[in-house]
Order: C-alpha cells, then structure tokens, then sequence
C-alpha cells in the first residue's frame, strides 16, 4: 500500500488545520485517509476533497459522527467541497483503488488520547 506523505496532499497548512479540529472534534477515533486528485496531483483549484473514514478496530463497522461530521464540514470555512466516505459501504474493488494512493490525514485516537493503530 504506497501511502504517500501528507506533504503531498493538495491543502492549505491552513485550510488542513481546520479539517484536522473537525475530524478530531467528530470523529476523533476514526483513522482518515485522503484520496484522490489532491493525492495524486491532479487537482485544480475547485477539485474536491476525498476522504474514506476507517472504523479503527472493525472495517466492517460505520465510524460513530460521520454524519456530524459531514454536516460540519459542509458549514464550515473550507472553500472546497469535503466528500467523507465510509470505509464499510465501500465495496471491496474501491478499497483497492484508495489503498494503491492515499495519505493518512488522522490516525485513530485511543481513550488515553494515544494513538491506537489502525486495522489493514
């Protein structure tokens, strides 16, 4: 899986600063991945923003707040549309196409507040 590092990423330090403080505030154990034309370099100034959010311990489950989250991002000051995806109703041939190019945008967050890795 080559995941690229997040200075590839097609995002503003500052605009990646106000996503991070949404994922951490909605979904702040969910490990979240970028996707994409802002991954892979072909984006353009109105290009939009994949994200796939991954249940940490379970695949198979939907992460708790992507619903909040969607709504957040949607009010929020980012001047791109923010697409956040559920690794668990994605069908398995998607996986494969995020996996092969992705930068991991958040990491799952333990209850200790560390971080508690991620399921492959």
């Amino acid at each position: 899986m080559p995941q690229r590092d997040l200075s590839c990423l097609d995002l503003s330090p500052r605009h990646l600063a106000i996503l991070r403080v949404l994922l951490a505030e909605h979904v702040p154990k969910a490990e979240v991945w970028a996707y994409g034309s802002r991954v892979t370099g072909g984006a353009h100034e109105g290009s939009d923003l994949d994200l796939v959010l991954r249940h940490p311990t379970d695949l198979t489950k939907d992460v708790p707040g992507w619903i909040e989250l969607s709504e957040a991002l949607q009010s929020s000051q980012l001047p791109i549309l923010v697409q956040p995806h559920l690794w668990s109703r994605l069908p398995a041939s998607f996986h494969r196409n995020i996996e092969a190019d992705y930068v991991v945008v958040s990491s799952a967050v333990d209850d200790s507040g560390s971080d508690a890795g991620s399921v492959r």
